[in-house]
């Protein structure tokens, strides 16, 4: 196995495990009166998702890793998890509001209002950098800052609509 696929290996195997772990607390959260907003774009976060690491799969399974670029992916990875970790059961993939949960603002959250965001746009770029393939870090980010600026203002609108809740 070369390193390159050791690496897609791994995004692939942590992705799984991300899906798993947001269906199980997707599913937590809506038995506790939770509700999913604005879910017709995520078909197209999947979607993208999907084809970026399928592609670098074709394209760069057999290219040599950059270690500067691998050092900012493992970077970004830390964060991840720090993510993961300050959510705990609330992470999911889908945007769930429980109703009465205040919002995070510890960890991660004290700096970026979206720091799971800020993680997936590093990621988008860096691995296929990794890979030695900037074209494909181009497209794929373009591409996912169009999806996310759809996610972003369905999630903002949903936090907004939380605080009018809470405070009246």
């Amino acid at each position: 196995m070369t390193p390159a696929v050791v690496l897609l290996a791994f995004v692939t195997t942590e992705r799984l495990g991300e899906l798993w772990l947001a269906r199980r607390n997707t599913a937590a959260l809506l038995a506790k009166g939770a509700y999913e907003v604005a879910p017709g774009h995520y078909p197209l976060i999947v979607l993208l998702h999907t084809v970026w690491l399928a592609g670098l799969w074709v394209f760069g399974a057999t290219r040599a890793l950059d270690p500067l670029w691998l050092t900012a992916f493992l970077a970004l990875q830390v964060l991840r998890v720090w993510v993961l970790a300050t959510l705990g059961r609330r992470w999911t993939t889908r945007i769930i509001v429980l109703p009465g949960a205040p919002l995070v603002r510890t960890g991660p959250y004290r700096f970026l209002t979206h720091p799971n965001y800020a993680v997936v746009v590093g990621e988008i770029a860096v691995l296929p950098l990794c890979l030695g393939l900037p074209w494909y870090a181009l497209i794929f980010s373009v591409a996912n800052v169009v999806v996310l600026a759809i996610r972003i203002r369905a999630e903002n609108d949903s936090m907004v609509a939380m605080r009018d809740f809470i405070t009246s």
